[in-house]
């Protein structure tokens, strides 16, 4: 019998195909969690939502540039079969596709891909607390800081959360929570 079009090992099978990068795997993990957790607390598909937070970036490895990714990436989840409102949400979380978030999920994905790498970042640098008690304050706090995670666009921290019409430090509080779900396999737990 064939696995579900959403499994969850389906989705594992496209990472590992394509990702070598341990840092990689553990933010499509981490986005993972956090589109799981909304698709939950929204009452949504979370197979299918969570399904689409652990492939988003699954062809950034091979094709880090702008001129293919998520293109390529699309290119394949079409060929596989997956529908249009997978390869959108895909598409639309990269602000230079031309495809504009609609969907609740399009902007769920594109809210917690660059938070969960945040509060990823913002969790590494309390290594004895982890995010097991990380408060928004301190995400928020850091966020400030222009030298910390420099690569992450604070706006995009911003609009993701405006987006899902919620307050940053509401998104923020719930990006944490889902991820202190699974704060052991992303290495999140800290040493208390």
């Amino acid at each position: 019998m064939a696995e579900p079009l959403f499994a969850r090992e389906r989705a594992w099978a496209l990472v590992t195909e394509h990702v070598q990068s341990e840092s990689l795997r553990k933010h499509l993990m981490a986005v993972e969690a956090a589109v799981r957790g909304y698709a939950r607390l929204w009452g949504e598909d979370e197979d299918a939502w969570g399904f689409v937070g652990l492939i988003h970036d699954f062809d950034y490895e091979k094709y880090p540039d702008r001129e293919n990714h998520p293109f390529r990436g699309v290119d394949i989840l079409r060929g596989l079969g997956y529908p249009d409102w997978v390869t959108r949400a895909v598409l639309s979380h990269a602000d230079y596709s031309g495809v504009r978030r609609e969907s609740r999920l399009e902007k769920t994905l594109f809210a917690c891909d660059e938070m969960a790498g945040f509060v990823m970042a913002a969790s590494f640098v309390r290594p004895w607390e982890g995010v097991l008690d990380l408060e928004a304050a301190s995400v928020i706090k850091r966020m400030k800081d222009k030298a910390f995670a420099r690569g992450v666009p604070r706006e995009d921290l911003r609009k993701g959360a405006e987006e899902l019409g919620l307050p940053l430090d509401e998104h923020i509080t719930n990006v944490i929570r889902f991820l202190r779900e699974r704060a052991e396999e992303l290495g999140l737990r800290g040493h208390l």
